[in-house]
């Protein structure tokens, strides 16, 4: 009691000590829209509503954010975030369809529209900024679902990893725990004020990639961060954002501090550096940054084989689809990033294994040692085995098989697996057109293609025959009677070539014996000695 009081007597905030002066969390400065010249046209509609209701409500609301860093670049936000005063529950009170979702770090989607066309607006309530000499004096004022956190007052562990994020707080602290100057920054689309507390806009105009505070204790707060880093750099440097040195420097040094994250998060970060349009960019930054292994085995295998030409072009075309708004899935990537240890083992085992069995066990094994125990295999691994098992069957296209492919729910993925082998000289690329064709023909034109196909096929059987060749009839044995063959080498000749001569030859005539003299005419009335 009497140390509270002295506390708020020296303004130190309710967590207690170690928080000092309210400079340490920034300093508010707000911004209007003549000197940032956000336009409000590349606003979402639906984030600005949600904004509004909360405001109406009588609670703080603000974009926030990497959108506010995107409308500040000039660029259209792919996702907008608010972040409110408000907890949870009162968020979700406020809404018709709202859901708190997560544990370690509670929040609320809002979701608009319905079926492919909703959109979800996902709206966090300030956080507290917490360090090691706050940690015990927080008891929390949000409980924790995780059982082995039921009971704990700390904040942050003895590594200085925070352990609980759902300790709320006032706004200029939820700017301090986030992890760059550029992305804590809150804009209100109402006003059309941005609220900076750490030179976010300042940083901005200067293509700067700045931690807040010292980043080496920012890391080992959440290493995960150490991942961000990579990929807000790669997203960012086509437009001339680079990492400030001292930000980078610590990177290498705090790696290790990732092998304390959960597989599921590493897993899921990873996915984020791969799918969300600069996969080649991000690979780029890891091996710059030394960072090429170590963060997640996986990650080092697509690291390795990214100069693969089949990697390479599933890379590209990854972040060629995003580009266009086209939607990505991790399966297909990642079952091109291993598609190369698919298909050796099954070569190893066909030679005591059938085709199919073969192929499965295949796959098995590199489920085992490659993708490992994480959030969603189940699924992601039944995808990626329908892509893979597809691969041989592309190959028949005759009877009912074409027809049964192009029905299947993966044909596209496969197809598209198919389409990227072809382009790196795999398969044929005329096997690639043919299913391309079918795909959009109509069922007469289908007959007609599985038609053709069958008599290709049935050429190619024909000409990989081996030609046979009859062997000639040995020549007749000459009688005394018949004519002596004129030279040597006829009898020779009448082996090479038997067939043709033998038939236009004149036939030989066999002499007749001349009757004794003095016996006259022969019976037949011919005089004696014509013959």
């Amino acid at each position: 009691m009497i140390k509270t009081f002295i506390d708020k007597l020296l303004g130190k905030g309710a967590a207690g000590a170690g928080r000092g002066t309210r400079g340490r969390f920034g300093k508010r400065a707000e911004v209007p829209a003549a000197v940032h010249g956000i336009n409000p046209e590349l606003v979402d509609r639906r984030a600005s509503d949600v904004v509004r209701t909360l405001k109406q409500a009588g609670y703080e609301a603000y974009i926030v954010g990497g959108a506010v860093r995107d409308l500040l670049l000039g660029l259209k936000p792919k996702d907008f975030d608010v972040a409110t005063n408000a907890t949870p529950e009162q968020v979700k009170s406020l809404f018709r369809r709202a859901f708190i979702i997560g544990k370690r770090f509670r929040i609320v989607h809002v979701v608009h529209g319905r079926g492919r066309e909703h959109e979800v607006i996902e709206v966090s309530t300030f956080r507290a900024y917490m360090d090691n000499a706050a940690a015990e004096q927080v008891g929390g004022n949000e409980k924790t679902s995780k059982a082995q956190l039921a009971g704990m007052h700390h904040a942050v562990d003895a590594s200085g990893r925070v352990l609980r994020d759902n300790v709320w707080g006032p706004q200029d602290e939820d700017a301090t725990r986030r992890d760059f100057t550029v992305n804590a920054m809150y804009y209100d689309p109402e006003t059309e004020v941005v609220v900076d507390f750490h030179k976010g806009i300042e940083d901005a105009k200067k293509r700067v990639l700045r931690m807040i505070g010292d980043p080496a204790t920012r890391y080992r707060e959440d290493p995960v961060r150490i991942i961000r880093a990579v990929r807000f750099a790669a997203k960012l440097s086509p437009l001339g954002f680079a990492l400030e040195p001292k930000t980078a420097k610590p990177l290498v040094e705090c790696e290790p501090l990732l092998r304390e994250v959960p597989q599921s998060r590493l897993f899921d970060e990873m996915l984020k550096l791969l799918q969300t349009g600069h996969a080649l960019a991000s690979i780029a930054q890891l091996k710059s940054l030394g960072l090429a292994t170590g963060i997640y085995p996986l990650l080092d295998v697509v690291v390795d084989r990214s100069s693969h030409p089949f990697v390479q072009a599933a890379l590209a075309d990854t972040d060629r689809r995003v580009g266009e708004g086209k939607p990505v899935a991790p399966s297909f990537l990642l079952a091109c990033v291993l598609w190369q240890d698919v298909k050796a083992g099954w070569e190893q085992r066909l030679g005591r294994q059938q085709p199919f069995p073969a192929l499965q066990d295949a796959i098995d094994d590199v489920f085992d040692k490659r993708i490992g125990d994480v959030s969603g295999r189940g699924k992601l691994a039944a995808d990626m085995r329908e892509i893979w098992v597809m691969q041989p069957r592309f190959e028949k296209r005759s009877g009912s098989t074409p027809f049964g492919m192009v029905a299947h729910l993966r044909f596209r993925a496969g197809f598209d697996f198919l389409r990227l082998r072809a382009d790196v000289g795999e398969v044929e690329e005329a096997l690639a057109e043919w299913w391309q064709e079918f795909s959009l023909a109509d069922d007469a034109r289908r007959e007609d293609m599985i038609e053709q196909a069958r008599e290709e096929q049935r050429a190619r059987q024909r000409k990989a025959q081996p030609t046979v060749r009859r062997v000639p009839k040995a020549a007749p044995v000459a009688t005394d009677d018949a004519e002596p063959p004129r030279r040597a080498s006829d009898a020779g000749d009448s082996m090479a070539e038997p067939a043709a001569e033998d038939a236009a030859a004149p036939k030989k005539r066999r002499r007749r014996r001349r009757k004794p003299t003095g016996s006259g005419a022969s019976e037949g009335g011919a005089p004696a000695g014509e013959v």
